[in-house]
């Protein structure tokens, strides 16, 4: 495994934690009326889950049958992850 692909991978990774816990923050301070909380945002985020780990492990398991490097097998499992986490993030801050 090229050095850089880790170094790429833990950016990621730093990236999705990030972006995770704002996300996390965001939802709490809604939940207690900190901050204004659309309605529906406790069942948004409870129903996102499943099809987006689904869509995870689909792309994790198409990389690994494709061969892929175990860097490029976390890579594919992470995209729809930071996807679905980045545009909640984006979301929430508008």
């Amino acid at each position: 495994m090229n050095p850089l692909n880790m170094l790429a991978l833990n950016a990621q990774f730093t990236s999705l934690l990030v972006d995770t816990q704002a996300v996390m923050t965001l939802r709490i301070l809604g939940m207690a009326g900190a901050m204004p909380h659309a309605s529906g945002e406790n069942s948004r985020m409870v129903k996102e889950k499943g099809p987006t780990m689904a869509q995870a492990y689909k792309a994790a398991t198409h990389a690994a049958m494709a061969g892929g490097s175990p860097d490029q097998i976390m890579t594919a499992a992470m995209a729809p992850v930071s996807e679905k986490v980045r545009a909640n993030r984006k979301r929430l801050t508008e």
